[in-house]
Order: C-alpha cells, then sequence, then structure tokens
C-alpha cells in the first residue's frame, strides 16, 4: 500500500503558519514520496512503512510509518513485529525513525516494547535556503570554507574526527569518499580550513535526494576553535550550495547544542524527531 498524499492539516504545528507550511511542504515531498535508491540500497513500501536499507546488511537501515499504523489498533504490534523480524534475520541494525505527530500516539511505548531501544530527542529543524544563503560568512582572519575536492580531503576530515570524538572513523575516507566520488549528485562535504596542507577545523555535509530540502548533516569543530562561527560558516556554505542544486529549503535533525544557532539564523523548529534502535 502506498500512502496517499493528502492536504495537511497542521493540526500538530504549534506556532507560525510559516511552520505550518515548512511542515507541510517537509511532510509531502520527503515523508510520503520514496526517494531514488542510492546504490547498494534499497527504497520501498511494505503496507504503511517506508523503508530504506542497505542491501548489504552491514549498511544502514531506517523505517517510518509517515502516515501511521492503520486505524486498526490491534493490528499495529504485528505492523511493527513484522519490521523488526525482516531485520533481524537479515542481521541489520534499524533504526525506526518517528516524530511527534506520528499515529498511534503510543507508537514510541509500542516500539520499546518490541525490543526497540529509545535515543535523545532531536528538533526537526526546517527553513528557506535562500534567506540563510545570502547572510554573510564571518569567520577568523586566515580560515576559508570550501567543498571538498579529492580524497585527501577525506583523509584529514578522519584525521579532526579522530580528535573530537577519540576514535577513528574509517567510514569517512572509506565508504563516504566512495559514495562521493561514485554519486556526487548526492552530496556535498565542507571543511574550513587555514591551509590544504594543515589540519581540517570544522566539517560537515550536505545531502540531497529528490526533495526540496538539502539535508545539512554532520558537523564537527576542533575543540580549540569552537565558538568561533565555524559551524554556522558551514551552514551558510551548505544553503548556497544547495540552492545552486535547486533545492530551496533545507533540514536540520539538530541537538540541543546545535538548535540555538539554527533558530538564531532564521530556521524553525516544526517538531520532535526521535529514533529508536534495534540491535541485530
Amino acid at each position: 500500500m502506498v500512502p496517499r498524499i493528502r492536504p495537511w492539516l497542521g493540526v500538530a504545528v504549534k506556532g507560525t503558519s510559516i511552520q505550518s507550511e515548512l511542515m507541510r511542504v517537509f511532510h509531502e515531498t520527503s515523508r510520503l514520496v520514496l526517494p531514488a535508491p542510492m546504490d547498494g540500497y534499497r527504497v520501498e513500501w511494505d503496507g504503511p512503512i517506508r523503508r530504506e536499507y542497505g542491501i548489504d546488511p552491514t549498511r544502514h537501515a531506517t523505517v517510518d510509518c509517515p502516515e501511521g499504523l492503520g486505524p486498526d489498533p490491534a493490528a499495529h504490534d504485528g505492523i511493527i513485529a513484522a519490521q523488526r523480524d525482516f531485520f533481524r534475520e537479515r542481521g541489520q541494525e534499524l533504526e525506526w525513525k518517528t516524530y511527534d505527530y506520528d499515529e498511534p500516539r503510543d507508537l514510541g511505548a509500542r516500539l520499546t516494547a518490541a525490543g526497540f531501544v529509545k535515543e535523545d530527542d532531536e528538533a526537526l529543524i526546517l527553513g528557506e535556503a535562500r534567506p540563510l544563503a545570502e547572510q554573510e560568512i564571518n569567520l577568523p582572519d586566515g580560515l576559508v570554507v570550501r567543498a571538498v575536492d579529492g580524497k585527501g580531503d577525506f583523509d584529514r576530515i578522519r584525521h579532526l574526527y579522530r580528535r573530537v570524538w577519540g576514535e577513528d572513523p574509517t567510514w569517512i575516507s572509506g565508504t563516504l569518499h566512495e559514495r562521493w566520488r561514485a554519486q556526487p549528485e548526492t552530496m556535498d562535504v565542507v571543511v574550513i580550513e587555514q591551509s590544504r596542507e594543515g589540519p581540517v577545523l570544522c566539517s560537515a555535509r550536505s545531502e540531497y535526494d529528490d526533495s526540496p530540502f538539502t539535508g545539512l548533516w554532520g558537523g564537527s569543530t576542533d575543540p580549540d576553535w569552537r565558538g568561533r562561527g565555524l559551524y554556522r560558516a558551514t551552514l551558510l556554505h551548505r544553503a548556497r550550495l544547495g540552492l545552486a542544486r535547486g533545492k530551496d529549503y533545507v533540514r536540520v535533525d539538530a541537538s540541543p547544542d546545535s538548535e540555538p544557532i539554527l533558530r538564531r539564523l532564521g530556521l524553525h523548529r516544526v517538531a520532535t524527531t526521535t529514533p529508536y534502535l534495534l540491535s541485530p
């Protein structure tokens, strides 16, 4: 069953008409539409469930229910169990991405009862790209922001992540670089640096699908350079890159640390999103 696009009533969005319109665009163009799959991935409807997953079970898998689990409450636990069992049989970690306007209202409790583990809440932040892109980028003297253009940049980003997070993210110079090279239309990765020979001081990425949104993901800053506008600069630069690709909106799943920065830039919190994880 493919969910039917219905007029957005806006009842779940508290606040301005701008927030309601942003949510309508997001819901109809991002949640209710299957994107073209990335290489090595499948995207499909399974009843009311929208799922994207790597054909290789070591890759990421996500599901959500954009129009709810259906009108029959007696069937809800069975729908959840079917997804749980499908991915457990594949040995694949699963993220069920929920939004606070999803139905049923007790979806989170049902997921927990089925064996999913609740992660931290994040703010769904949306906004128009042009007002963001038109803001001036102010960086400390000697720093520049740019899009990556080669393998060496990914190796340098990997060193930044090792410094920030204390572990070696081999996926940056491996799968992330491979995807950037094979499908450049799906991604931009940006860095802030003093020189190409020196360390990367901040990095983040944009992701693109068939929707009008630039997905603003990641964002890691060298601890010695925090609080000096580097993350803000990556946001503005990525909005410009997305606008050049015809993406009129931006979306971020924001942590409590980044939400204030995003709202000061004129973006809007429209919902809360909470992931529930299932180990294989």
